[in-house]
C-alpha cells in the first residue's frame, strides 16, 4: 500500500467524496478506467449522466483534508483495484470502494470468522461470546466484528485477552469512537489488531451505515458465528448476507423462552449449523483452514467458576435449570424461605454460578457445577 503516491491516493479520496455516487455506480467505471485519476478527468463514454454530474461535483477539498488525515501515524487506504485488496471482499455485490484501515493490515489475508450477536446481550451471550472468542483466535482464526456493545465487543475483548487477533469493522470514520464508551477497546484493536471502514474520516454514526457495515464483516470472514439475538437483530441480517454469499453461519441455541435466542432458532431452521462448542466451528471450518486442528480441550474456551457449590446451593441450581427463573419460582421448587434463595443467589453470582438479568430473573450460566 506504500506504493500509492498522493496524486492517486487524492484521486481515490476525491471519487469517495463524490455525492451520492456508492460502489453501485463507481465499480463498473473503476473496471474500465481502474485509474481514478483518468476517471475524474474522462469518464468512459457511456457514463450515466447523473454519475458525470457526480465526478464534477466531487468535493476535492474535503479529499484533500482526507489526505492529512492519512499522513497520520498507522492510517491507510486500500483501494478496490490494489493487489492487497482482500479477495472475499470482492465477491460483495457491492465491495467498498476503498477501505480506510488503522492498524495490523496484514490480518485482512488471515482466514477470519465474524462474531456478531446482541447489543443488549445476557451475561451468559457476554460469557460464550468472550470464551469462544478466545478460543478461536487461539486456534489461528482472526475474529472479526463491529465493536458494538454487548456480544461485539466481548468478542474483540476475548480475542485480545486470549493473545489472538480481531477486526473491527465500523459504521463511523476512524477518526470516531461509536459508541463512545468503547474507547479505550478501540485503541486496544488500534495497537494489537485492525480497525476498517469504508467511511472516511468525520463520518458520524448515521443509522444507514450499519447495515452497510454489516455486508462487510460478512464479507470478510469465512463464515459468520451468531452468538444471541433477537429476531429482529441486525445479527441476522449479517447471517443472512454471509449465506447469501456461500459463507458458513453457525449459531449458539439457547432457551426457548429466552427472547435473545429466538434469532439463533431461527438461523438454526434455515439451515445455520447449531454449535454448543468453538471447537465445532473450528471442526467445521477445517477444510478451508488448511486442515488446522483445534486445540484439545474446551478449558481453552470455557471459564471455571471461582469455587463449588455447596450441597443446598447445588440443589438451588438444580431448581434453576436452564431458563430464566425468579425468586418466588425458586422458592416453590425447593422450599428455600425467600430469604434464603436470595442469600444462596447472591452467592452463587459471586462465584460465578449464576447470572442476574432484567425482569429479576436469574439464570444458571453454562459453566455451573452439573
Amino acid at each position: 500500500m506504500d506504493d500509492l503516491n498522493d496524486e492517486l491516493l487524492l484521486a481515490w479520496l476525491t471519487l469517495l467524496r463524490a455525492p451520492d455516487l456508492g460502489p453501485r455506480s463507481l465499480a463498473p467505471l473503476l473496471a474500465l478506467c481502474p485509474d481514478p485519476q483518468q476517471l475524474l478527468r474522462s469518464p468512459p463514454p457511456q457514463t450515466p449522466d447523473r454519475v458525470r454530474r457526480g465526478l464534477r461535483e466531487a468535493d476535492r477539498a474535503q479529499a484533500e483534508k482526507d489526505l492529512q488525515w492519512l499522513h497520520g501515524s498507522g492510517n491507510r487506504l486500500l483501494p478496490l483495484t490494489h493487489p492487497d485488496y482482500p479477495g472475499l471482499l470482492r465477491e460483495l455485490p457491492d465491495p467498498p470502494l476503498a477501505l480506510f484501515l488503522r492498524g495490523e493490515a496484514s490480518l485482512l489475508h488471515l482466514p477470519q470468522l465474524a462474531m456478531v450477536g446482541s447489543r443488549n446481550a445476557s451475561r451468559g451471550g457476554v460469557d460464550n461470546a468472550r470464551q469462544f472468542a478466545q478460543f478461536l483466535a487461539a486456534n489461528g482464526l482472526v475474529v472479526t466484528s463491529g465493536m458494538a456493545l454487548g456480544i461485539d465487543s466481548a468478542a474483540h475483548e476475548g480475542a485480545l485477552d486470549g493473545g489472538g487477533a480481531t477486526i473491527a469493522v465500523l459504521g463511523t470514520g476512524l477518526d470516531r469512537v461509536y459508541p463512545a464508551r468503547n474507547r479505550d477497546l478501540a485503541h486496544r484493536i488500534a495497537e494489537h489488531g485492525l480497525l476498517l471502514s469504508e467511511y472516511p474520516p468525520g463520518t458520524p454514526p448515521l443509522p444507514g451505515n450499519f447495515p452497510r457495515r454489516n455486508r462487510i464483516i460478512a464479507g470478510l470472514a469465512l463464515g459468520t458465528l451468531v452468538v444471541e439475538a433477537a429476531l429482529k437483530s441486525g445479527s441476522l441480517i449479517t447471517a443472512r448476507l454471509a449465506s447469501e454469499l456461500g459463507r458458513e453461519v453457525f449459531a449458539i441455541p439457547g432457551s426457548i423462552h429466552n427472547p435473545l435466542a429466538r434469532g439463533c432458532h431461527a438461523l438454526i431452521r434455515e439451515g445455520a449449523k447449531l454449535v454448543e462448542t468453538a471447537e465445532h466451528v473450528v471442526e467445521e471450518l477445517g477444510a478451508q483452514l488448511g486442515g488446522l486442528q483445534p486445540q484439545s480441550g474446551q478449558e481453552a474456551a470455557t471459564q471455571a467458576p471461582d469455587s463449588e457449590p455447596d450441597a443446598q446451593h447445588r440443589q438451588l441450581l438444580e431448581a434453576m435449570g436452564y431458563d430464566p427463573v425468579s425468586t418466588d419460582q425458586l422458592v416453590a421448587r425447593t422450599g428455600f424461605s425467600a430469604a434464603e434463595v436470595s442469600s444462596m443467589l447472591l452467592l452463587l453470582e459471586l462465584q460465578g454460578h449464576v447470572s442476574s438479568e432484567s425482569g429479576g430473573l436469574f439464570t444458571r450460566l453454562g459453566n455451573a457445577y452439573p
